[in-house]
């Protein structure tokens, strides 16, 4: 007979509008299947809470907060943004992960995040494995980038897209009403390190030539200035007025991000991106003298949960909910993906894949997503993106704002030592 076992969930990186949709897919297996799950843990700010036993007993949150999580924006447990080293840089940390897991009688842990999250999920499993500990290590994807490889799309990325869609649509009917006396040049900055997905998702918001955005800045495409000021000036000439979408991670023939904050760094090793949009308006300024007016899309874009896609909330949630079911079903350092069966109409499926096949993997945009002179999606990119912002799933409203849920996040009392 199966022995009963308890769990951990811990959520990891930047958040999305619908990391809470996948911990509540999580939560509600473990629930579903109590018979086979004991009590579910989470951990205290990610990976961090685990490490240093802030562990959070979910069994104590009733479930209307629970169900409240599928529309509730940002981590409810808290993220962090902290790689675990190598197992021979540190293996005291991934020692004291199984000190934890075998402290609270830990048969299943589950992990929600993007590329170094799947990292860290199989490091897990496999020193798991080197000193004999039962585990059932499932990496739960999350990452608006939409950047992880074998899926055919990230959760997160879904509403993130709908989001900067819509405001550079609407920040393109505020600039044509205004250009003749005002403003020429919009520029929209978005995230994105080395994939242009989200810059991309912007493209959706023009149906013909004429509509904005005019332009799109893609990390993958190396920024050539003089095409562009080309391109800012035709569009002007032509249609009155220039609206461009740029990626924070745009760089130059040297490889290196145009972003005015590229020398800070953060605890995942990256360089920490932000300011490439006053660098491009500093341009325009320069060559042609235009009035210009620039935003930055930052956190709003994540959090928006408000216009979050039905579709990626749904695809959120079942991946949640599927990794318990693949755990249960004996499966150990796997992710649950989504696999497109068909796009119209659009068809989708989970399936497993092992970590050892995604982690420290990047999915970039393939050239043929991106128009022939580089300023632009193509029509097979507006085919693959468009099914992924379909649909709206409206969080309840309270006094005319949205009304989102704080658990109570009741921690448990530590069993072991501080961990230095």
């Amino acid at each position: 007979m199966k022995i009963k076992k308890n769990a951990i969930y811990a959520q990891s990186g930047g958040v999305t509008a619908v990391i809470n949709a996948s911990a509540a897919g999580v939560i509600n297996a473990c629930r579903q299947y109590s018979d086979q799950i004991g009590t579910l843990y989470a951990g205290a700010n990610g990976i961090l809470g685990v490490l240093n036993e802030e562990l959070i007993d979910t069994s104590l949150e009733p479930q209307s907060m629970i169900d409240a999580l599928r529309h509730t924006p940002g981590g409810a447990f808290g993220s962090c943004r902290y790689k675990l080293k190598s197992l021979e840089q540190n293996r005291r940390e991934y020692e004291r992960l199984i000190e934890i897991f075998a402290a609270y009688d830990i048969g299943y842990f589950f992990y929600n995040g993007g590329n170094d999250s799947a990292d860290t999920c199989l490091k897990v499993s496999q020193i798991a494995e080197e000193l004999g500990y039962p585990i059932h290590a499932i990496h739960v994807p999350k990452t608006i980038d939409n950047d992880l490889v074998v899926t055919d799309n990230c959760p997160g990325f879904g509403s993130v897209a709908k989001y900067v869609a819509t405001s550079i649509r609407e920040a393109g009917f505020d600039l044509e009403s205004m250009y003749k006396t005002s403003t020429k040049v919009f520029i929209l900055e978005v995230m994105g390190r080395n994939a242009g997905w989200i810059a991309a998702a912007c493209g959706l918001a023009s149906e013909s030539e004429e509509q904005p955005p005019h332009i799109i800045l893609f990390p993958e495409i190396t920024f050539d200035e003089d095409g562009f000021i080309q391109k800012v000036k035709y569009s002007v000439e032509n249609y009155g007025y220039c609206v461009v979408a740029v990626s924070e991670g745009l760089k130059d023939r040297y490889g290196m991000e145009l972003s005015a904050s590229q020398h800070t760094v953060d605890d995942f090793g990256h360089h920490q991106l932000g300011g490439v949009a006053p660098v491009i308006a500093g341009i325009i300024k320069k060559r042609l003298g235009y009035k210009y007016h620039w935003a930055v899309a930052d956190y709003l874009q994540r959090a928006a949960r408000h216009i979050a896609s039905a579709v990626d909330v749904e695809q959120a949630y079942q991946l949640g909910f599927k990794g318990v079911e693949m755990a249960l079903a004996g499966a150990n350092a796997v992710m649950p993906y989504i696999k497109r069966v068909s796009t119209t109409p659009y068809q989708w499926s989970i399936e497993q894949v092992a970590l050892k096949q995604v982690a420290n993997k990047e999915k970039f945009m393939p050239r043929d997503f991106i128009s022939e002179d580089g300023f632009h999606i193509a029509e097979p990119c507006r085919e693959y993106i468009l099914p992924l912002i379909e649909g709206e799933d409206y969080p309840p409203y309270k006094n005319g704002l949205p009304d989102y849920v704080r658990l109570n996040k009741q921690h448990v009392v530590k069993k072991l030592k501080d961990f230095n």
